[in-house]
């Protein structure tokens, strides 16, 4: 059957009602052929997302008319390996909530930070080099983020051909992933290879579900599009991800306005003091 997310406004609910509420899908979802997996909740901002196995959106729809009549004010398909990708696969308690998998006392507000890699000059080295250049680059590039990503407990959603696309539950470890990434890259081409890796790095946070009718549509976008903004060697982030990192002991400075495709006017951004 298909998989949807659904979401919901629920302003000053609590963990036990929501609980609750959960419960009384599980007691009637059967007669919809439906299977309510986990949700995701984000108390500050007062929104639930939950993840349903169902045959259409109107059935999913349709046990939560039944079990207590908050119906979600927004339900999309979404594609299970991308669902996975970028939210993880989660623990979930025996209440159906997701929780942060290194803190199991919280629950995970669904909040993702998306990285982005790109290595500079590839196709021109390739050109010039051959395809030896670009077996040998990627390789480095390969390695080093794919080690740095899973240092800081992110995840590789998808190999983009010229870099790596991650998702992290916490802002602060994409950030440290990206840093990491920088300072391994910049060890490695001190060291005189053939062929230097250098790379350009963009990350945003965002809800599963923004502007578009996707999951992380208009946040996966954005990180895509600050990679593709960052100079050689520079890790690019939306003002969002500056926030979350209060208090993490990161620091970033004002990387001024730019025009980005896809996004109206001007958008704000902020470079990181690369710390390795």
């Amino acid at each position: 059957m298909p998989l949807y997310m659904d979401i919901h406004t629920v302003s000053g609910a609590t963990p036990q009602a929501l609980e609750d509420a959960h419960n009384a899908d599980v007691a009637v979802q059967h007669k919809h052929h439906v299977c309510y997996h986990k949700y995701w909740f984000n108390e500050e901002a007062g929104k639930v997302f939950c993840l349903v196995e169902a045959p259409n959106p109107e059935a999913a729809a349709a046990v939560h008319q039944e079990a207590h009549g908050l119906v979600a004010e927004k339900i999309i398909e979404v594609d299970p390996d991308m669902a996975d990708g970028l939210l993880g696969p989660g623990v979930v308690n025996s209440a159906g909530a997701v929780l942060i998998p290194d803190q199991l006392d919280r629950r995970d507000t669904g909040i993702r930070s998306i990285l982005f890699t790109d290595i500079v000059g590839s196709t021109e080295m390739c050109s010039r080099f051959g395809d030896d250049a670009a077996i040998a680059m990627l390789g480095t590039h390969d390695h080093i983020v794919r080690s740095s990503i899973g240092a800081n407990h992110g995840r590789e959603v998808k190999h983009t051909g010229d870099g790596i696309m991650a998702a992290f539950n916490s802002a602060a470890g994409a950030v440290r992933s990206a840093c990491r990434i920088i300072g391994h890259l910049n060890d490695h081409n001190t060291a005189g290879p053939e062929f230097p890796v250098n790379v350009r790095i963009g990350i945003s946070a965002g809800e599963p579900v923004e502007q578009h009718e996707d999951l992380f549509g208009s946040t996966v976008q954005l990180a895509a599009r600050l990679c593709a903004q960052a100079e050689p060697g520079q890790i690019l982030v939306s003002n969002v991800v500056a926030d979350l990192c209060i208090g993490k002991n990161l620091k970033f400075f004002d990387a001024g306005e730019c025009q980005l495709k896809g996004f109206e006017g001007p958008i704000p951004t902020r470079g990181v003091e690369i710390i390795c």
